[in-house]
This record gives structure tokens, C-alpha cells and sequence, in this order.
């Protein structure tokens, strides 16, 4: 029977808990936010207001007992391929962190409920971050599409009917119809000119019958 027995043990031995403790709350110090379990963010959350409250102080003696509880390690940067020494999680803690908050009363960090799951035993995952950060999530979503960027500046030509129709070859209507026109005009000329001599032998064979009528007419004459 579990009586008189708070906390959680998360499956570990005590020396665990507590190593596992100082590294998640040296993380979040260190970055701003963390990634973990929902369980493992609600165990960490208080230790680390706690070492909140110490920065807020500021004394000796509350850095001193930070130091005892967190077990300050060093916070360094790649140069060159090699890393360099920036600053450490302690100070950090006392000297950005606790001036921060020096006019909240708690409340310094919050637990986000992430949409993703552990892979293994299916743990849900959330986000362990200080009041202040930016919030980011950690879900993979796919890049959106890139979308052509349109130069508004660039005046836009609009080509009248005539200027299509010239840049094509085509003709015009007005075009059209004067070629017309000048084809129409040889072709009458010469209808006029076959016609010509079609009247001038219909001419030749009415003065023809005329007279041979009047031949006729002499010969009856004659023969009375």
C-alpha cells in the first residue's frame, strides 16, 4: 500500500529521477523550451519555478543552494569545429532569467500539448517552455508551395485588333474590302469588253436581214 507516498516515480530509482530532473530543467534553461513526455513535463515544472524563485533572489547563498540543487554545467558553441566555452546554465539562470521575472509572482514556465505522439509506447508529448518565449510547435508540416511573384510595377501593353492582326499577317476588313474592290475591277472591264463584240455582231446580222428583206421586196417587183 502506497500510503504517505507523493511524487512520481516514473519507473526509475531515486537517483534517476534526480539526474533526469537537473538535465531536463538544465535544458530548459539553456533553450527556452524543451520536448518531453506530458509526464515528464509536470515532474520537472516545479523544481524548475523553484530554481526560478532562487534567481529572483539573487544572494550568494541563494546561488549557492541553485548550484547544490542544479549542478551547474557549461553552456558551449561550435567555432571552427571546436567548442567553445559561452557561459554557464547558473549564471544564465541568475543573470537573464531571474531579472526577467523579477515582477512575476510563479507562474514563470508552461506545458503545451503537442498533436504527436512517441513513437514505442505511444506516449503523449508536450512542450515545457518559460513564460515569455515564442511559441513554437514542434509539427512537421509539409513547406507551402512557392507562388510566382507578379511585378506590379511593369505596365502592361494592350494590343489593339490592328496591331494583332498586323503582328499575325492577317488583313484588316477595311483592307480586305479595297482588295476586293480592285479585283472586282479588271474582271468588269473585261465583261464590258466581251460584251462588245457580242453587240456589234447582233449590229451585223439585224443590217444583213434588212437587207435581204429589201431584195426580196425588189425581186417580187420585178417579176410583177
Amino acid at each position: 500500500m502506497r500510503h504517505q507516498v507523493s511524487g512520481r516515480h516514473l519507473g526509475r530509482t531515486g537517483a534517476h529521477r534526480r539526474a533526469l530532473r537537473r538535465n531536463l530543467a538544465a535544458s530548459l534553461f539553456e533553450h527556452g523550451t524543451i520536448s518531453t513526455t506530458i509526464e515528464k513535463a509536470k515532474f520537472v515544472r516545479p523544481f524548475a519555478e523553484k530554481l526560478v524563485t532562487l534567481a529572483r533572489d539573487g544572494s550568494l547563498h541563494a546561488r549557492r543552494r541553485a548550484i547544490a540543487l542544479l549542478q551547474d554545467r557549461n553552456i558551449c558553441e561550435v567555432e571552427d569545429g571546436e567548442p567553445v566555452k559561452v557561459t554557464t546554465v547558473v549564471k544564465k539562470l541568475f543573470e537573464e532569467i531571474g531579472p526577467r521575472f523579477a515582477e512575476r509572482n510563479g507562474g514563470y514556465t508552461r506545458i503545451i500539448r503537442l498533436p504527436l505522439r512517441r513513437i514505442g509506447d505511444n506516449g503523449q508529448l508536450a512542450m515545457l517552455q518559460l513564460v515569455g518565449e515564442a511559441v513554437t510547435s514542434s509539427v512537421r508540416t509539409a513547406a507551402p508551395a512557392e507562388q510566382p511573384v507578379v511585378d506590379v510595377t511593369e505596365q502592361t501593353s494592350i494590343e489593339t485588333p490592328q496591331q494583332l492582326s498586323t503582328e499575325s499577317g492577317d488583313q484588316t476588313p477595311a483592307e480586305k474590302t479595297t482588295v476586293m474592290n480592285e479585283q472586282d475591277q479588271p474582271a468588269t472591264e473585261e465583261s464590258v469588253d466581251q460584251k462588245e463584240p457580242s453587240e456589234q455582231g447582233e449590229e451585223e446580222t439585224a443590217s444583213e436581214t434588212s437587207e435581204d428583206v429589201s431584195k426580196d421586196e425588189d425581186s417580187q417587183n420585178k417579176n410583177e
